[in-house]
């Protein structure tokens, strides 16, 4: 008896109204689809927001955190202490942890005859490990005169917006760093004057920073205090848009630079909706399924007689199940092929948009989509397999 599924497949039918059967390809095709996108749309958001951030070699973000002032606290000592050092490397999206010390010594800094100004400074330090420039030259020793300087680009900005109302002249980079301020340095200890060089500048630290060998000196000789004061600190993280991240450092009352993370909340807003998006696509793939249940019940149970017979004849219930279940193998992966080329176009227009850097985007699809289709195909036609194998049971 040949085994051939075409000649017995007119005696299983459904009837005339197969209604239910392309509304589940319909359904199918369409929660595919919403998947996929999901997927590929969240990927994109991903990789493009976390391109708006300045990153140091080996892909690490770094964040100035500051106390929130509030009416309650003001007038209060609001620095950092070590316990809130400690806990900060504690968290699982900080990679480390540095303190911007502060001055407590009184600082005067004049630029002599070619620049007339002068005015009160402030002064920080921070390892050096945070501080995206570093020459060779920002060391310091005691009773060295020369202290190197590594000012903000930021501060030469806006020193450069004024100058010319105040009449002085406006100043490059490379020209800043051939300028010798006067570091006048005071305190109940006595006053002493130093050279200030600056040696780079920086993009990512908003201060004028010295090193910390001369800082940790100086609160000494001049104050006489070697306790640590840090009104602010900066935290090493893989990604400065966590959600996570940014969540607890709210929590814990902490200011931080929003243009740094301004793209956080952005992020999890559109990765929430994309989520969405992909659980509803979940959602219409199983009720597509529970379609074709609903299908396939019908379809068996107006041909249990044939089925029945069929099985009388010596037809084997595994073999029969298994044609009745390659039947929609076709169809499952046309929907999966169709889903895949309809992503693909997708995520062409997405790129397309004005607002897209699409220089920062792969062409292709990711990975995890492709993976993700297989997987579907795989599950569709196993339980597509167990369903019919059931139902066959069930006129046995």
């Amino acid at each position: 008896m040949p085994l051939s599924y075409k000649n017995i497949q007119p005696l299983l039918t459904a009837g005339k109204n197969r209604f239910s059967k392309w509304l589940g390809y319909f359904g199918l095709g369409i929660g595919v689809l919403l998947l996929l996108v999901s997927m590929q749309m969240f990927v994109n958001i991903r990789q493009l927001l976390q391109e708006n951030n300045p990153r140091k070699s080996g892909g690490y973000d770094f964040i100035s955190i500051s106390k929130t002032i509030t009416n309650d606290n003001m007038g209060k000592d609001n620095s950092f202490t070590i316990a809130d050092i400690s806990n900060l490397k504690k968290q699982p999206d900080i990679t480390d942890v540095a303190p911007l010390i502060s001055n407590k010594f009184r600082v005067r800094a004049t630029a002599g005859d070619i620049i007339p100004f002068s005015t009160d400074l402030f002064l920080e330090s921070i390892d050096n490990n945070f501080i995206d420039t570093v020459p060779p030259t920002f060391t310091w020793q005691p009773g060295q005169i020369t202290v190197p300087v590594i000012f903000s680009s930021d501060f030469l900005e806006m020193y450069n917006v004024f100058a010319p109302a105040q009449g002085l002249p406006q100043l490059s980079a490379k020209t800043v760093s051939s300028i010798n301020i006067i570091l006048e340095c005071s305190g109940p200890n006595g006053t002493q004057n130093f050279r200030g060089n600056i040696v780079a500048l920086s993009d990512r630290i908003n201060s004028v920073l010295v090193p910390e060998s001369f800082m940790n000196w100086g609160n000494l000789h001049f104050m006489n205090d070697t306790a640590v004061h840090a009104s602010r600190v900066y935290i090493k993280t893989k990604d400065a848009n966590n959600p996570q991240l940014i969540s607890y450092l709210d929590q814990q009352d902490y200011h931080l630079n929003k243009d740094k993370v301004k793209f956080s909340r952005i992020k999890s807003i559109l990765q929430n909706i994309v989520s969405a998006l992909g659980i509803f696509g979940i959602l219409v793939i199983v009720l597509a399924l529970m379609l074709f249940s609903f299908y396939l019940q019908l379809m068996i149970a107006k041909s249990k007689d044939n089925l029945r017979l069929l099985l009388t004849l010596g037809y084997s219930p595994k073999w029969l199940a298994n044609s009745v279940a390659k039947t929609w193998l076709p169809v499952y992966l046309s929907i999966v092929v169709l889903s895949l080329i309809l992503t693909q176009m997708l995520h062409l227009l997405f790129m397309q948009l004005s607002f897209v850097k699409a220089e920062k985007l792969s062409w292709f699809l990711d990975w995890s989509v492709w993976v993700t289709a297989a997987i579907l195909f795989v599950i569709t036609i196993v339980i597509n397999l167990r369903m019919v194998k059931k139902e066959l049971e069930n006129i046995l």
